[in-house]
């Protein structure tokens, strides 16, 4: 994006109203391309969809970090309007690079708005076919953190139902008689994370609570080979097995056993020969025939994409992985018995060294760094957003400069810009960062390096941001695949 200065407003009161209302007038636009065409607006990165008018001011704000200039919503609204007379097709649009590609390199030619989106955008009109043949069902084995964060970002994508629906939610038996309405409610509300964006209704009779208009039925089971999801109306079935109790292929494929069930998706790090995959990096290895396949941990989420990226610039010679980890249901809330060393003790009141597999789960993904990284981990008092440190030998020198622009890059424009979210403010700290989606995000202002060494501090929500990889990896086995503007 160009360096040049945006003219300072001569009364900012004036210019603050007259932005919130395009902001205003790109709510329903927004929401109409994503209704009626499934084509999603974004601002690097950001979703347009379902955002207040001020959340929309804010991502337009957020450019102004990782560009170093500002972006206006004077020059992404006619953007959008232009957008609205196209026949697009399902897509995922950034309309703020399309912005600023236009006014920073285009405007100059005089080339029209409406012929520049139009042409930008060719290769979308038209285009009507969907991503997926039929809507997959969906299946959530387990109800905790990660599956009920996985349950809000289903049905906050569900848009028209015509791919990924969630169908269920399978939880243990209960003798209690307010067990439906206690789940409902444990997504409706959540400390961290915040009240669930939309109603949630209660259907006592059918067993099932309904978001969003989403009917989500609550089954009963003990074990994941006893149940007939045929008798819900599910067919051809994922399951996201979010329990970790069965960690290799022999247990998760005690699910494929049940009528309905075709796919698991395991939200842990699988083991044995099972494939662990890590979206935007090794998902390539998904194949349609995969019955099996792990989501790999947060940890190696976060820590992957950027490991790929140094080594495939500079070259890694060896390593070690820090992990300070927000403490997880695991552990103690008062100091009790506790099977592993040191877990014991109370998690708000104590940091806890504990082992970590991330470092050895790295060659699972990246072969090329097997046995060249060492990891530990240090538990602290926080409920959730963790970070990563890696202590780097390169194999070339490099400087603080070089590095972070390099960083900034890939979280840019790179295929792993899903992933890896770049910050370049003095003053952040963990709780900025929930809600986060990328599996990680580069902290700038906290690099070091002398010479061929780098230490790189990494932010990450365990939580959400790993949720999301899940999410993608899913839309990877679904056979799931939007066309982008800027394609990968």
């Amino acid at each position: 994006m160009s360096q040049q200065k945006r003219e300072r407003p001569g009364d900012y009161f004036a210019d603050w109203k007259e932005r919130e209302a395009l902001a205003e007038g790109m709510i329903p636009m927004v929401g109409k391309l994503s209704r009626e065409k499934s084509a999603k607006c974004y601002i690097y990165g950001h979703s347009l969809v379902n955002q207040s008018v001020l959340q929309i001011m804010k991502i337009h704000r957020y450019v102004r970090q990782v560009e170093k200039n500002e972006l206006s919503e004077f020059e992404t609204y006619p953007i959008l309007q232009n957008m609205m007379d196209l026949d697009l097709g399902p897509a995922h649009i950034d309309i703020g690079r399309l912005a600023v590609n236009y006014f920073d390199k285009n405007m100059a030619n005089g080339g029209s708005v409406d012929q520049y989106v139009k042409g930008e955008l060719n290769q979308l009109i038209g285009v009507q076919d969907k991503p997926v043949d039929r809507p997959v069902d969906v299946v959530l084995y387990g109800f905790g953190r990660i599956g009920r964060l996985m349950a809000r970002i289903l049905i906050e994508k569900a848009d028209g139902g015509d791919c990924l629906r969630l169908r269920a939610i399978v939880v243990r038996p209960s003798s209690s008689p307010r067990d439906l309405a206690k789940r409902a409610s444990l997504l409706r509300r959540d400390s961290v994370h915040g009240a669930f964006d939309g109603t949630i209704r209660v259907d006592e009779e059918a067993e099932s609570f309904v978001a969003n208009g989403n009917e989500v039925k609550v089954i009963y089971a003990s074990s994941p080979d006893e149940i007939d999801y045929t008798k819900y109306g599910i067919s051809d079935a994922i399951i996201i097995d979010n329990t970790g109790v069965w960690r290799d292929s022999e247990g998760l494929e005690r699910h494929l056993k049940s009528k309905g069930a075709s796919k698991v998706i395991l939200t842990a790090p699988g083991k044995g020969d099972m494939k662990n995959v890590v979206a935007g990096i090794n998902d390539n290895v998904v194949l349609p025939e995969d019955r099996v396949i792990s989501a790999a941990s947060c940890t190696t989420n976060a820590i992957v994409p950027p490991l790929f990226a140094i080594d495939e610039k500079f070259g890694i010679l060896k390593g070690h992985v820090e992990t300070v980890h927000s403490y997880t249901n695991d552990q103690n809330l008062i100091d009790n018995f506790h099977s592993a060393n040191r877990r014991g003790c109370s998690a708000p009141l104590n940091m806890v060294i504990t082992e970590t597999g991330a470092a050895k789960a790295v060659a699972k993904v990246l072969p090329q760094l097997a046995g060249k990284l060492t990891g530990n981990a240090i538990r602290v008092p926080t409920p959730n957003v963790s970070m990563a440190i890696l202590n780097l030998t390169l194999s070339s020198k490099t400087t603080v400069e070089e590095l972070n622009e390099y960083m900034r890059h890939i979280a840019l424009h790179s295929a792993m810009r899903k992933q890896i979210d770049y910050s370049n403010s003095t003053e952040s700290v963990s709780s900025d960062f929930v809600g986060s989606r990328a599996a990680c995000i580069f902290d700038a202002q906290a690099t070091i390096v002398s010479d061929d060494q780098a230490v790189v501090y990494l932010w990450y929500d365990n939580e959400f941001g790993y949720s999301c990889q899940v999410h993608r990896i899913l839309e990877d086995m679904a056979g799931i695949s939007y066309a982008t503007y800027p394609s990968i």
